[in-house]
């Protein structure tokens, strides 16, 4: 199936150079990060996770989304969806990429992931984090080589492969369970230390996730053609919903936690990240707000149902909702676990334009790799004549 990748008209091959152009400049940056070490970021030695963790964690909660696809298919017998899955599988294994690579381009040395497997810890989670992300990585791409090929066949999938479908979905759980306790396992980070930031990082990633799945199938069906069917899309939305109504109970159950408690330690993060600190707000401040107002805004759509699945008003919906998570669980996740440091003291956190850059040279790879996967899928999927089903 690999020949696939040569199928494709121009504005394709346009797009690979593209990326391959963004991710050689943001390289370069790398380089000069590799050779200064990470003082070109805005790290420092109170703010030891920045903009790079913020995305790991971020992509983690998009690659364990692909669940919410895998689960309704494969236990509940969901036949709509049988023609986005794939899509969403290998979604996934992007998204596991750019972990990985967030991962690298944050540390300073990045060797020294080596001592992680050279040296087992089984005694931390990081440990756990690696072990997780290797085997999702892996699950995901076997079960969607695999079911691809008996597609492309028009054949049923080996039955050895449904344990590891069924494994996947437990998996998927782990891999942002795990993350979760990276950070709530950190003593003396009140914004971190909470019971329930595993269920909010769930909540998030099966919000997250899919809505950004939904706005690159509806973009593809606009540059291809291919589409997954209304009935999907709509069983698909009402999942997101579901999910970001259960994401925003869950921070309201963290302020009410904070300021009905009346704890100073729990109640400072939130007040900083909202209200700023000494009569100044911070630039994650306006962050914070745009994110509730986008994510109340995205609600008022999707709740009704006629709205929900509005041509028009769902994609904007959709993106409102990413932002929202992306900045709730990206940037006032890590500031406000920083924030105050155990000192009680402001050490503010804003990430450089190198920084950025790196970023966005990994966003690259990511997309480079959805790409290339994305077009074998299509390729297949034309061959076996299921653009028209």
């Amino acid at each position: 199936m690999v020949e696939k990748l040569l199928e494709g008209p121009k504005t394709y091959y346009l797009w690979l150079l593209f990326l391959l152009c963004v991710i050689a400049g943001c390289g370069i940056v790398y380089l000069d990060q590799l050779q200064n070490g990470l003082s070109v970021t805005g790290m420092s030695r109170d703010v030891s996770w920045g903009l790079y963790i913020s995305q790991f964690t971020y992509f983690v909660g998009v690659a364990a989304s692909a669940v919410m696809l895998v689960l309704p298919t494969y236990f509940h017998h969901y036949k709509k969806f049988k023609r986005m899955i794939i899509f969403g599988e290998f979604m996934a294994v992007a998204a596991v990429v750019m972990c990985a690579l967030f991962i690298v381009v944050d540390l300073g040395q990045p060797q020294r992931m080596l001592n992680v497997m050279l040296h087992p810890t089984p005694n931390s989670v990081m440990f756990y984090d690696m072990l997780v992300l290797i085997g999702y990585l892996g699950l995901n791409i076997i079960i969607g080589w695999v079911t691809l090929e008996a597609e492309r066949h028009e054949i049923d999938p080996p039955k050895w492969i449904k344990p590891l479908i069924y494994l996947s979905i437990l998996w998927a759980f782990s891999i942002h369970t795990v993350t979760a306790f990276l950070y709530a396992g950190v003593p003396g980070r009140h914004y971190w230390l909470t019971a329930i930031m595993a269920g909010r990082f769930l909540a998030s990633a099966f919000c997250s996730g899919p809505a950004i799945l939904m706005l690159l199938m509806l973009l593809l069906r606009r540059l291809t053609g291919f589409d997954v069917g209304k009935e999907a899309v709509k069983t698909l939305t009402t999942i997101i919903v579901y999910a970001m109504c259960v994401n925003v109970f869950f921070f309201v159950l963290e302020l009410f936690t904070a300021f009905y408690s009346n704890i100073p330690g729990h109640m400072e993060p939130i007040h900083v990240l909202f209200f700023g600190h000494g009569g100044h707000l911070l630039w994650v401040s306006y962050w914070m707000w745009a994110a509730v107002i986008m994510a109340f805004g995205c609600l008022a759509i999707l709740i009704p149902p006629k709205l929900r699945t509005h041509p028009t008003l769902m994609p904007i919906a959709l993106a409102m909702l990413v932002a929202a998570s992306w900045i709730d669980k990206g940037l006032g996740l890590l500031i406000g676990g920083f924030t105050p440091n155990m000192f009680e003291a402001i050490t503010p956190y804003m990430p450089t334009g190198k920084e950025i850059a790196v970023a966005l040279g990994v966003y690259a790879v990511g997309a480079l790799v959805v790409s290339l996967l994305w077009r074998i899928a299509l390729g297949v999927k034309k061959e076996v004549n299921h653009f028209s089903d």
